[in-house]
């Protein structure tokens, strides 16, 4: 028996059955049905979002199709709409496309006006975080505004009015603010070739120990940013290994490598400093366990403020400070000895307080009880309080020497304040500083002394011509000595990466043999390169590294990288626990720990928040919400 193939077979089977005809699927797109301009005028009809709209009852048709367009028409609309000829039926047509563009813009209106409320609102919290202003101003802002809006243009009373400015809706403003600054910082992290840290610890008004985590970093281009990395609150022992394992969990959370550490710079305190297990030693030993390289510094402020200290005079400030204090403590005293002053028609209207903790504080109180000196002695002899030292010209060239070389210290620490500082500039400040003070030792052991650098001390030495005040020289010689070898005796930390820094800051001029190997080679190419000099003297020292060249500079780049990272300073830190201080302090001592910390963030950023990001990833627009 012969068995049929399988083609021959299915042939077969298809010629028994009954013959169906086989329905092709029709394609819409296929047939290029598209909305004819003809249909507005014909039958009332526009295309609105891929739809085929009627303009006179809303409703759309299910295909373009001239059958399904004109039947709608005929059968619900002709027997009104056909007596409209012409340039009637033209301009109704042009009514109704705009009611129904106003139908729709209801809508849109209704979104961006929600919208712009929502973002007004985000705008409004983030002035009171950087103000430092209580949540519960947004309140007091909105009574205030709603005023202005009452006479100015009441007919957008309703919508200033939707604004919400509570105080939950401010700190919920906030906290969002915070959370995408520290999204930006952390997508800016990711670009970092090298990061320093400065940290710095304090205690709030409700005795919190409050550590400031704060990072500058560098990328490919140079573009260096300076932000708080994080505000840890600690509880309990704020022992270095504690202040370690805070700082290890903020540089965790933000991904950050521990390789691209390039330093750590803290004040000198123990926990902070320690040679065994202060903060910077174990933070430079982990980065080592990664393959890294950091460098432990102490705050430069710091240490100048340390060696400022070393000029005690109590002789001059004790007499000085009690002085002010008595007249200042005193309501009355206060009043009339300011009054006294605008009699007399002073320079100044008042005494200024002494503040050991404050940088400045010494040598602006000393300067202006210098400028007041006649008064001060007046007003007490009126008292019957005379201050003897006033009248005695070896004290008064001892206050005057004191007000000149506070003077001069006040403005290196003035010098050495600021964000963004370069490391090797601040380093540049001290070294010349040094040399000033061997200036003024040459000056003032002359056989007749130069004042030249010391106004209020020649003021003195005028004033009293007989009395043998160049005796007291030596003494001054002698302060300016010691307080010589004290800056010398300090910034060792710095002294370290002096050519390092020096390489950095002059890359032309520097002898490329005491440079470090993997830098000699592209150090002699830099050198020999006029066009690379020629930039060197027209732009900035961070513009000149940004323009050269990837591929023939790459170690002078990361070698550039690394010194643009470091911190100089802990001056962020001590301006922060300013703004902390401002904002948590004994009328707002409960403010949450994250609180404090959103409102910090925001107060020292230099990010801009996205609010068009922030807009875009709520769910609603609800002002309140």
């Amino acid at each position: 028996m012969l068995f049929a193939s399988a083609p021959v077979a299915g042939t077969f089977l298809r010629l028994l059955l009954p013959w169906r005809p086989q329905k092709k699927k029709r394609k819409v797109d296929s047939e290029g049905r598209r909305f004819q301009e003809r249909w507005e005028l014909e039958y009332f009809f526009t295309e609105n979002r891929g739809n085929c709209v009627c303009l006179i009852c809303k409703e759309t048709v299910a295909l373009f199709k001239d059958f399904n367009v004109k039947r709608h028409y005929e059968t619900r609309h002709a027997k009104i709409y056909d007596k409209l000829t012409g340039s009637e039926r033209a301009e109704k047509v042009k009514q109704l496309q705009a009611a129904l563009a106003s139908q729709q813009r209801f809508f849109t209106r209704a979104c961006e006006s929600n919208e712009s409320i929502t973002k007004a609102s985000y705008e409004v919290a983030m002035l009171i975080a950087k103000h430092g202003k209580p949540l519960t101003e947004g309140t007091f802002v909105k009574d205030c505004i709603m005023k202005m809006v009452e006479n100015i243009c009441p007919e957008k009373k309703q919508e200033f009015m939707n604004v919400c400015l509570a105080r939950n809706t401010v700190a919920r403003r906030v906290e969002d603010l915070s959370s995408d600054i520290l999204r930006q910082l952390g997508d800016r992290g990711v670009a970092f070739d090298y990061f320093s840290l400065a940290c710095d610890e304090s205690t709030d008004v409700s005795d919190t120990a409050q550590l400031l985590i704060f990072l500058r970093g560098v990328d490919d281009n140079m573009n260096v940013s300076e932000e708080l990395l994080d505000l840890k609150s600690l509880k309990g022992l704020t022992r270095g290994t504690d202040l370690f394992v805070s700082v290890c969990e903020a540089v965790d959370d933000m991904k950050l490598p521990w390789s691209k550490v390039s330093g750590i710079i803290t004040d000198g305190a123990p926990a902070m400093a320690g040679e065994r297990s202060g903060l910077s030693t174990l933070i430079c030993n982990k980065v080592s366990e990664e393959a890294g390289n950091a460098i432990k510094l102490h705050c430069i402020i710091h240490q100048q403020a340390l060696c400022a200290k070393h000029l005690k005079f109590d002789d001059v400030m004790k007499p000085v400070a009690k002085v002010i204090n008595s007249i200042r403590s005193k309501a009355l005293y206060h009043r009339q000895f300011q009054q006294f002053l605008r009699d007399i028609q002073a320079e100044y209207g008042d005494l200024i307080y002494y503040n050991d903790v404050r940088w400045l504080s010494r040598g602006s109180a000393l300067q202006r009880f210098f400028s007041l000196k006649e008064e001060i002695r007046h007003f007490l002899d009126e008292k019957g309080q005379p201050m003897k030292q006033l009248s005695d010209p070896v004290w008064l060239a001892n206050l005057a020497f004191l007000v000149d070389i506070t003077k001069h210290l006040n403005e290196l620490n003035v010098n050495l304040q600021g964000k963004d500082a370069v490391v090797s500039q601040l380093y540049a400040h001290i070294k010349a500083f040094g040399i000033k003070l061997q200036l003024f030792q040459r000056h003032l052991s002359l056989t007749e002394p130069c004042t030249a650098h010391f106004p209020a001390l020649k003021e003195v030495i005028d004033s009293f011509p007989q009395d043998n005040i160049d005796v007291q020289m030596k003494g001054y010689v002698t302060a300016i000595a010691s307080l010589s070898v004290e800056f010398n005796k300090r910034f060792q930390d710095f002294a370290v990466i002096e050519k390092d820094m020096l390489l950095f800051s002059s890359p032309l001029s520097a002898d490329p043999d005491n440079a470090p190997p993997r830098l000699q080679l592209e150090l002699i190419e830099l050198q020999c390169d006029y066009e690379c000099r020629g930039k060197h003297q027209q732009c900035s020292l961070v513009d000149f590294y940004r323009q050269l060249d990837k591929g023939r500079f790459p170690e002078m780049r990361s070698f550039a990288k690394k010194m643009l990272s470091l911190f100089g300073s802990t001056y962020l830190c001590e301006q922060t626990f300013s703004v902390m201080n401002l904002n948590k302090n004994r009328l707002r001592s409960k403010m949450s720990d994250s609180h404090l910390r959103d409102i910090l963030r925001i107060s020292t950023t230099a990010i801009k928040p996205d609010l068009v990001s922030l807009l875009k990833s709520r769910s609603q627009y609800h002002p309140s919400h």
